[in-house]
């Protein structure tokens, strides 16, 4: 018996622990894919977003507000002395933590505004008194009246704003742009906790149930179809759009969850497993909250909203920026290539893009015209390789032929740097180059860049050896693990001289 077989008939015998209820498998027709709930839009925001963004507008409120009050004393904003001034310039962050200690910015979806004014209430008013009695004691900030009135005033702002927080939270949540798609691993007692807390947050778009015992697994679960087994998940045209897969086989069946772990960890989406014991905790995993629920991520990671808006606004910016710039060099390009050969001028090819989900990115065509080729590379490029134009050998000597990537940037499905888009049926040695590493779908889990490290550390253009392949998959690893605005910035700046100097790599 194979090893694996050997651990798969010892999972089955593994118990697990006592379940709260048994679920009932009805005779009615098993669900299957397409009656998975209906994918929400990827979320524009996160809740971590929205906290700092209600923390910065009561900062920024409370700061004007505190100016108008000091220009209304003797001496004006820059003339009033410091002793005067000190209450009003350390109000701002001293109630800002108030409201955060009181738990003001928390924004679950169930909490009623009425509650969420007890607490921004208790929080200001207790802050308040405090720097009111500071006040009295040490003889600073001017006249009591006067601060009293000006705490009265803070006050009322900060119930009309966060009346305001509360209601375009629950708003977006509604509307699902806060919400991710997930599906669940194992029709057990967790996933039916985990979807009754999730029912009142509303923070995860539960899509469906995957169940490697199908025949002992209900057909649903607190509404949330059970739609097939892991098989079934791994084929799923769908899974691209998933952002989170959740494994709620209790963690005291070892084996059982060791080979579910096993078989998801190599794909781009993060894995969670949902932790009801100590004793597996996966190792290098780092523990999060699914729902209020103790999580561990054991492929992927959490993710950094604030590095993946300011990527976002970099992108835009920098991608804007040099459209403007070589506009006319496009041109001139485009022109180039339609007086070298027929056929047009741009070149549309499938790639693998975030979370492996197929995108079309745009390249000026340095080859004759191939319908197979926009569906994927079935032979790389090689040196004198006579598919490739005049005008085309100059183009991917320069790499000038993917700045028309800089409309993918823009559109959201690239980022300026990044692990590079393979094409989809890339092969190398007549192996698909996802099967020669077993961590290459890791690469996707940020988007794919019009330049990256490994580029500018020589590993670039078609990969002809699995030895290749390893290193690009090495490089791109190191870059998700490193990335960073500064990071991007410096490979950015080195591109231009890593790639014009280069004359040893097939482009």
């Amino acid at each position: 018996m194979s090893e694996v077989a050997h651990d798969l008939k010892h999972a089955e015998s593994e118990r697990e622990i006592p379940r709260r209820r048994e679920f009932s498998v009805h005779a009615t027709p098993r669900p299957g894919l397409e009656d998975a709930r209906p994918l929400k839009k990827r979320r524009v925001t996160d809740l971590n977003t929205v906290r700092n963004i209600a923390r910065a507008i009561d900062m920024a409120g409370m700061i004007l507000i505190g100016l108008i009050a000091l220009s209304g004393l003797a001496g004006g904003v820059f003339g009033v002395e410091l002793g005067t001034a000190l209450p009003y310039l350390i109000m701002p962050p001293f109630l800002a933590w108030g409201l955060w200690s009181s738990g003001s910015y928390r924004f679950p979806f169930s909490e009623k505004i009425i509650d969420h004014q007890a607490r921004v209430s208790i929080g200001a008013s207790v802050s308040l008194a405090v720097l009111l009695l500071f006040g009295v004691v040490t003889g600073l900030g001017g006249e009591s009246y006067y601060f009293a009135g000006t705490a009265a005033a803070v006050f009322v702002f900060l119930l009309a704003a966060h009346a305001h927080h509360v209601a375009l939270t629950k708003h977006l949540t509604r509307r699902g742009l806060m919400s991710e798609n997930v599906v669940i691993v194992g029709a057990t007692p967790n996933a039916e906790r985990l979807i009754a807390q999730n029912a009142s947050d509303r923070e995860l778009n539960i899509v469906a149930i995957f169940d490697d015992r199908l025949g002992r697994a209900p057909n649903e679960i607190s509404g949330v179809p059970v739609v097939g087994t892991l098989d079934d998940l791994l084929a799923w045209s769908k899974l691209p759009k998933i952002d989170r897969i959740i494994v709620t086989v209790t963690s005291n069946a070892q084996s059982r969850v060791r080979l579910l772990i096993d078989r998801l960890r190599y794909l781009p989406n993060r894995v969670v497993l949902l932790l009801d014991l100590d004793e597996f905790n996966p190792q290098g995993a780092s523990l999060a909250q699914v729902a209020h629920t103790p999580a561990a991520y054991v492929s992927g990671a959490p993710e950094d909203a604030r590095r993946a808006t300011v990527k976002r606004i970099s992108d835009i910016v920098f991608a804007s920026l040099m459209l403007l710039a070589f506009a006319p060099l496009m041109a001139l390009i485009a022109l180039a290539i339609k007086l070298d050969s027929k056929g047009p001028a741009l070149f549309k090819q499938k790639r693998h893009g975030f979370n492996n989900e197929t995108i079309r990115v745009w390249k000026f065509r340095s080859m004759r015209p191939d319908q197979k080729a926009e569906d994927g590379i079935i032979t790389q490029v090689t040196s004198d390789d006579d598919r490739v134009t005049k005008v085309g050998r100059f183009l991917r000597r320069t790499s000038l032929d993917e700045l028309p990537q800089l409309i993918n940037v823009l559109m959201g499905e690239m980022s300026l740097v990044g692990p590079r888009p393979h094409a989809v049926g890339m092969t190398t040695e007549a192996t698909e180059v996802h099967k020669l590493v077993s961590d290459y779908a890791h690469r996707h889990r940020v988007k794919p860049g019009l330049t990256g490290w490994a580029q500018i550390n020589g590993s670039r253009g078609p990969v002809h050896t699995a030895e290749e392949v390893r290193e690009r998959v090495r490089l791109d690893m190191e870059y998700v693990n490193r990335s960073s605005f500064w990071f991007d910035l410096y490979i950015m700046i080195m591109t231009a001289p890593c790639l014009l100097g280069d004359s040893s790599n097939d482009r």
